[in-house]
């Protein structure tokens, strides 16, 4: 039998109410109310005086009440609809939200994230926050070639910024009115950034590359894989030579996808993998076949991260900021909030850090 003592323990706290403070301050609670909205009807000392004892009390307004007011929910939403088991060890979607969050913590706007198994289900849950008026704008990762997201947003009126770019649209013609963008857009050059690889390891002398990409039908999948073939196209270098193969992101699908690249009749001389943990994966694939990096395969990280530091050798890779990339995502979805227009804006070009993992064929 449970004590009366460790019940009354394990009782949770009650959250104070307005009613509380107007009892501690001595005052009526519609001039709570006044003095917590900010509303004229007291005067100053009365409103010092509540906001003193509210925060006392460790009071906070209710975030469904003010929504239902029309106030904002003082909450941003970032859904994320990828295998969940990918997303154990690779690091920039942590940088990211890490940027993110620095800029929503000083305004005081919380995050509220969550991972689903598909775009259809993200979308549900776009239409369930904005039906209980959860958040008051969303981010919107990983564009697709194909994506229903932009619309459905637009339709809700849903503020929503893409973080990432959406896949290149076929141009209109010359007489054909300029299309408006739905959202704001903030996006990394991908076919710069495969441009600079293609040039570091052609420079080295590697004329058979396999690209190691990413998810199929996102945007940047596809801008990078576009990007690797018109690079090789310039150089001359056919199909044959220079390829991509789709993954999940995840160590075991980059693992995979070396094994069956490395038994190929012409293995390649250099691998471009689309993250850091893959990267790592194809270069235990080497050591365990005795293959030795890089004078045998050269290997590539997109991203850049501790992981690509501490392996031996270290991974020639992309350094970019990530974080940095947050803060201008979250800048611009405040911005959109504010009244700004509605704009597409780019990030910063991530540089080449060449380390120990490439090298002359």
């Amino acid at each position: 039998m449970t004590a009366p003592g460790e019940a009354a323990r394990r009782k949770p706290a009650r959250r104070p109410t307005i009613k509380d403070i107007a009892r501690r301050a001595g005052v009526s609670e519609s001039a709570v109310s006044f003095a917590l909205n900010d509303r004229p009807g007291v005067s100053q000392d009365t409103r010092a005086r509540v906001r003193r004892v509210a925060e006392e009390l460790g009071w906070q307004p209710n975030s469904a009440a003010r929504a239902l007011s029309g106030e904002r929910a003082g909450c941003m939403g970032l859904v994320l609809a990828r295998p969940a088991q990918t997303l154990g060890v690779e690091s920039f979607f942590l940088q990211l939200v890490s940027g993110i969050q620095e800029v929503f913590a000083a305004r005081k706007i919380a995050l509220l994230f969550q991972v689903v198994a598909d775009l259809e289900t993200e979308c549900a849950l776009y239409r369930r926050w904005w039906a209980e008026r959860r958040v008051d704008g969303v981010l919107v990762v990983d564009p697709r070639t194909q994506d229903p997201r932009p619309q459905l947003l637009a339709s809700l009126g849903l503020p929503a910024v893409v973080v990432g770019g959406h896949a290149e649209p076929a141009p209109d013609p010359p007489d054909a009115p300029r299309t408006r963008p739905l959202l704001s857009t903030v996006w990394a050059d991908d076919s710069k950034a495969m441009a600079r690889l293609v040039d570091h390891l052609y420079g080295l002398g590697h004329r058979r590359i396999v690209h190691v990409a990413g998810l199929p039908g996102l945007a940047h999948t596809e801008r990078r894989i576009r990007s690797l073939r018109t690079e090789a196209d310039l150089r001359g270098l056919d199909d044959r030579q220079v390829r991509s193969v789709t993954t999940d992101y995840s160590d075991a699908e980059g693992a995979e996808a070396t094994r069956r690249i490395l038994d190929a009749a012409e293995p390649p001389t250099a691998i471009i993998y689309d993250n850091d943990v893959m990267a790592v994966a194809g270069a235990s694939v080497a050591a365990e076949r005795g293959i030795p990096v890089p004078d045998r395969l050269s290997i590539v990280a997109w991203d850049d991260s501790p992981l690509c530091r501490v392996t031996h050798p270290r991974l020639t890779a992309l350094v970019r900021d990530t974080p940095g990339f947050g803060r201008l995502a979250a800048q611009e979805l405040l911005a959109v909030l504010d009244g700004g227009p509605l704009r597409t804006v780019q990030g910063e070009l991530p540089h080449l850090e060449a380390r120990e993992s490439t090298g002359a064929p």
